[in-house]
């Protein structure tokens, strides 16, 4: 039914839509949205139809010119009116596929209440018996960057969250719609995912360009995957590499793609490394350029007008600054932060340059940037939490990026979705609107998905604003802010290197941390900063604690109970195993081995928490959410935990693990009159680790 009043139209039931005949497969999958929306708010689903009815209450159609809708892609708006003798209409009007795909997510955002990030963070739906539209007509204005997306990267979340692998439609449509939702219309769907996964199909069915991993141009298969066996070179096996290219070029041609052109080693690294005849800049500038330009003559025989992007990652960049790389005019050039936002080149093991990684002044041609809210670089970076700088902080290298003319492209890598929504809808913002106000977008981020917290609201943007204050510095730069796998790949590298036997040499591998120093000085260096980490983040989390005890509403007690207690447990607890790992290696090279173990156990309980932490957040359909934790891996730094204090329980303890039961724990009036065939049964290490740490509590002999 629809209710007509002077200055807006009425909707409420089971109204009549007009729709294009024969949708586009991206227009139907946003009808399908649309009718979701309008039974969830209004009860009944809408009746829609492609025939030339008088009574449709709301049309859905492309753009002539009569409607003056922007003559540019994915252009939209509101249009109202009604014929002679016709009831008055809406209508979305769309100038492409796309454009209508954005007019009616707008409308079900605008007059339905459905957010970006409804399905993320569990929005709650208000169930209504109408809705008003003001009839005033609208124009969305052009997003600042033409090309805006999400790169779905380290995405084991999503590849455990579901039975079938590679992940299904069931897992793929939400991630899509949220992106459509954010206005974005780029996607890398996945990381090195089967060829047989439907994450390509499903991506192009729901509109939007499809892009490639920097280490697969053009979407082909690996090479050394494809032949194995074959020296992975260029300069040797040419059509090789070529077949695969073409393969992938005429696979794809037919959908909206944007090319990727690179030339990477196998694996993600350096093409070098296995062809080390090419020792200087100037030979490897020559062949990455040569590669280059082969790829881009390939797609341009296939394709008409193809958009080809290159990405400046890692000695890319380095070499193309150093002008050993010869580009087409006419490629967008990709711009990469470093993993933690700066947009400076990325830390390689120990070195770390920090390039400026941002086109020159007077560099022609159209630029983008690549920017990580996530990462996983095995030593510092934030996979399962929030990205731990500052919202003004990203703001300020997004708008710069923007300022030196990278604007043409902005590909957001976004993890797993659910833990980062917050920094993914700051950047929804950026490259929507090309800069933000932080504060304001706070509080409505706040007042959008905590909309039963009342006066309570504040506070909980007070802990997300704060939230980045919790964070390590770990280092000099003010990205130099550490994530959760910061307490555990150098934790498990530790403690892999203490029971090698290789206490006597620094780790290589913790060097990018803490310094080339003895391998003592190393882990004091954990120590000190996750002493420091433990007191910030144990403030933060009894904040988050009140504040939840405080709320009534028990969905908005859910949502932030997932989306920052979950993180602050996960800092607060890793602090905790990671500073006590490291007091147990100063106990045991000072011979201490019974404390050395009760550290090593208060380790172990810590990290444990963090592990709790991740099924407590699985309820409902979040259910094995996180149970592919294969990255940071907290049940791995458990286990390695484990190794080690079983380790230490043989230090003294052993054969018969009764030795630190009797010289600690036994009273001493039976100390010397017990037989030994009474006391088969030793304690479990947890249960010992219990009891003699409050023994030596007592007795004051626990230091830390």
């Amino acid at each position: 039914m629809i209710l007509t009043g002077q200055k807006e139209l009425r909707f409420g039931g089971a109204i009549r839509i007009r729709i294009p005949a024969l949708p586009a497969s991206p227009v139907e999958h946003a009808l399908r949205m649309l009718s979701r929306d309008w039974q969830a708010v209004l009860g009944e689903a809408p009746v829609m139809s492609a025939e030339p009815y008088e009574e449709a209450d709301l049309g859905i159609r492309y753009a002539v010119d009569e409607d003056g809708i922007a003559e540019r892609p994915e252009a939209f708006g509101f249009r109202f009116g009604a014929a002679a003798g016709q009831r008055p209409r809406m209508e979305i009007v769309g100038r492409d596929d796309l454009g209508l795909v954005y007019g009616i997510l707008e409308f079900s955002r605008r007059f339905l209440g459905i957010e970006p990030f409804w399905f993320w963070m569990d929005q709650r739906v208000e169930r209504r018996s109408e809705i008003a539209v003001p009839c005033v007509p609208y124009d969305a204005p052009a997003p600042k960057t033409r090309f805006r997306g999400w790169f779905v990267n380290d995405e084991v979340c999503l590849i455990g969250w579901k039975e079938p692998y590679p992940p299904s439609r069931e897992v793929w449509l939400p991630v899509f719609e949220a992106l459509l939702r954010c206005g974005g219309n780029m996607v890398i769907p996945g990381t090195d995912l089967p060829k047989t996964g439907v994450h390509f199909d499903v991506a192009s069915e729901m509109g939007l360009w499809v892009t490639h991993h920097h280490a697969e141009p053009l979407g082909a298969e690996m090479f050394l995957r494809a032949y194995p066996g074959k020296a992975a070179s260029y300069r040797e096996e040419p059509e090789l590499f070529e077949a695969l290219w073409r393969e992938a070029i005429e696979k794809q041609k037919g959908r909206s793609v944007l090319w990727v052109l690179s030339f990477r080693g196998q694996g993600d690294k350096p093409f070098w490394e296995n062809d080390p005849s090419f020792d200087t800049p100037e030979k490897r500038g020559a062949m990455i350029g040569k590669v280059v330009r082969r790829q881009y003559d390939m797609v341009a025989e296939a394709v008409e007008h193809p958009v080809c992007c290159v990405a400046l990652y890692g000695e890319i960049a380095e070499l193309y600054k150093g002008g050993y790389i010869d580009l087409p005019d006419d490629v967008i050039k990709i711009w990469a932060d470093n993993g933690y936002g700066k947009m400076v080149s990325r830390r390689h093991g120990s070195t770390n340059l920090r390039v400026p990684s941002l086109p020159e002044p007077g560099d022609t041609g159209k630029h983008g940037i690549y920017y990580h809210v996530t990462f996983h670089d095995l030593q510092a970076s934030n996979h399962l939490t929030l990205f731990p700088g500052s919202a003004d902080f990203i703001r300020r290298e997004v708008e710069s990026a923007f300022a030196a003319g990278a604007g043409e492209y902005v590909l957001v890598n976004c993890g797993n979705i659910r833990p980062h929504v917050y920094t993914l809808d700051l950047l929804r913002e950026l490259w929507n609107e090309g800069m933000a106000d932080t504060g304001k977008h706070l509080d409505e981020f706040v007042d959008t998905y905590y909309g039963g917290s009342g006066d309570l609201q504040s506070e909980i943007a007070g802990l997300y604003r704060t939230y980045s204050e919790a964070a390590i510095p770990y280092g000099p730069h003010e990205d130099d802010l550490a994530g959760d796998e910061f307490y555990h790949h150098p934790a498990r590298k530790i403690i892999s290197h203490w029971l090698q036997g290789k206490g006597d040499q620094p780790h290589r591998g913790l060097i990018w941390a803490a310094g080339d120093v003895p391998f003592a000085e190393q882990v004091r260096y954990f120590e000190q900063r996750c002493a420091e980490g433990l007191e910030r983040w144990s403030e933060w989390l009894e904040r988050c604690d009140r504040l939840i005890d405080k709320l009534n509403d028990p969905q908005d007690r859910q949502r932030v109970s997932d989306h920052l207690r979950f993180h602050g447990v996960l800092h607060r607890s890793g602090c905790e195993g990671f500073m006590r790992l490291c007091r147990a290696y100063k106990a045991y090279t000072a011979g201490h081995y019974p404390q050395a173990f009760v550290f090593a156990s208060q380790a172990l309980w810590g990290y444990r928490e963090g592990l709790q932490a991740l099924r407590e957040a699985e309820h409902g359909k979040w259910e094995r959410f996180y149970s592919a934790d294969w990255l940071t891996n907290i049940e791995s730094t458990v286990n390695n935990v484990d190794t080690l204090r079983r380790f230490l329980r043989m230090h003294g303890d052993s054969p018969d693990f009764f030795l630190w039961y009797k010289e600690y724990l036994m009273p001493e009036t039976e100390k010397h009159i017990y037989l030994e065939n009474t006391h088969r049964k030793p304690l479990s290490d947890d249960d010992l680790a219990a009891r003699l740490k409050m023994k030596f509590d007592s007795a004051g002999s626990l230091l830390p």
